[in-house]
């Protein structure tokens, strides 16, 4: 990337000026399409992005290169099985000081989601450190203990901490000098396609209608209580779930003969699935894993043209249901009664009023958006970081 002046750099060419970012992640890049995949394909139209996954275990140490389409390289290390957690973590530290070294990287941003992989990062010298704080971790099922004295010692070394909901943010903000709200985005035209005609995927053309859905990870956050008495106060509506099943098993969730599971969808896929779903739903349970959530799928459903009922998920009743864009219930009762309410509304004028002001209101989100307001922020703290080398150099001159 080209050198700029500092007195005539933009906050954006500051950001520009970097020749790498190196990825943290705790999610697997062929895993569900979520934020990470948003945020790093944009990245990757920037500068060369290294998405780092977690390591897999085995004979040797080596690093497993691909590029995705996007132009990120997904790097996955193997270390040797067998070996201590803190010598497995030195181990992948040598492997991606060897990727830098081997890239030439010279002025990169290290950008990281998960914690408890920071002693990864310890011999690297990054630009610029960004938290990219996208869920509480510690509220989820198996979290390490170590995992909020690694986010408290995180904090310590990024430049800027990243939120992925205001519930997030406000949990965060006195903890680091530089946190700011970047709540969940849409890539509105890539769901709108659910509102022309598409043929029925094959899987789905046979469940009957109407039909109620939900699309994502099928976890503790998943309320399948609720699901479940919901299917039996309306065995002639089916319910179809889209995705993969993790951390519970499969009898905890819902067993209905009503209940539909296709299994996990790409991302390119899930427009056709929608364009013929009568309702979509939030179902999640109110736990501690659920908190601080701010589901990315809450604009997705909406872009798509399909009513939506949630339970009372602070990032969706601020403010989804505080513009009446959906409908809140916390119980099956409410979701019945909402679910109701919305295939009744279907082709009325309410209807069309309340997807227009959806519709407006989607117009002003976008993940293009989201990361060029990111990538100004960065842009912000590396010069801060420069204003502070001058005034150092020119201290060391004055001596």
């Amino acid at each position: 990337m080209s050198q700029v002046s500092p007195r005539s750099s933009t906050t954006a060419e500051l950001a520009s000026e970097l020749d790498g970012l190196l990825c943290i992640a705790h999610l697997r890049w062929n895993f569900v399409f979520q934020r990470p995949h948003h945020l790093m394909t944009r990245a990757a139209r920037h500068c060369r992005v290294f998405y780092i996954e977690e390591p897999v275990f085995g004979e040797d140490d080596r690093l497993e290169r691909f590029t995705d389409p996007s132009g990120v390289v997904v790097c996955v290390p193997h270390v040797t099985a067998g070996l201590s957690a803190a010598e497995s973590q030195a181990r992948t530290a040598r492997l991606l000081q060897d990727l830098v070294c081997q890239e030439g990287l010279t002025r990169y941003a290290l950008w990281i989601y998960t914690p408890m992989e920071l002693p990864i990062t310890g011999g690297l010298s990054p630009a610029l450190t960004v938290y990219d704080c996208m869920d509480e971790l510690s509220g989820f099922r198996h979290a390490p203990p170590e995992l909020r004295a690694r986010e408290h010692e995180l904090f310590g070394q990024a430049d800027l901490v990243f939120t992925g909901g205001h519930r997030l943010w406000e949990a965060k903000r006195l903890q680091h000098p530089s946190v700011y709200a970047f709540p969940s985005s849409v890539d509105v035209p890539h769901f709108a396609g659910a509102r022309r005609p598409q043929p029925d995927p094959l899987d789905q053309a046979t469940v009957p209608s109407p039909r109620l859905g939900f699309y994502g990870v099928l976890d503790e956050r998943f309320d399948s209580a609720l699901v479940s008495e919901l299917a039996r106060r309306r065995p002639e509506w089916s319910i179809v779930l889209l995705g993969p099943v993790v951390k519970v098993s499969r009898e905890e969730l819902p067993q209905e003969a009503n209940v539909y599971y296709l299994g996990q969808k790409t991302y390119g896929e899930l427009p056709a699935y929608l364009s013929h779903w009568d309702a979509a739903l939030l179902p999640f349970a109110r736990n501690e894993a659920t908190e601080f959530i701010s589901p990315t799928k809450t604009p997705e459903y909406l872009a798509a043209g399909v009513p939506v009922v949630s339970t009372a998920i602070h990032d969706v009743v601020r403010p989804y249901r505080d513009l009446s864009l959906l409908r809140v219930a916390d119980d099956a009762p409410g979701f019945e009664a909402a679910v109701l309410a919305l295939l009744n509304e279907r082709g009325t004028p309410a209807g069309q009023d309340r997807q227009a002001r959806a519709d407006a209101f989607l117009s002003g989100l976008s993940w293009d958006r989201t990361w060029a307001q990111m990538q100004a922020r960065m842009g912000e703290a590396l010069a801060g970081r420069r204003h502070d080398l001058t005034e150092v150099l020119e201290g060391a001159a004055d001596d």
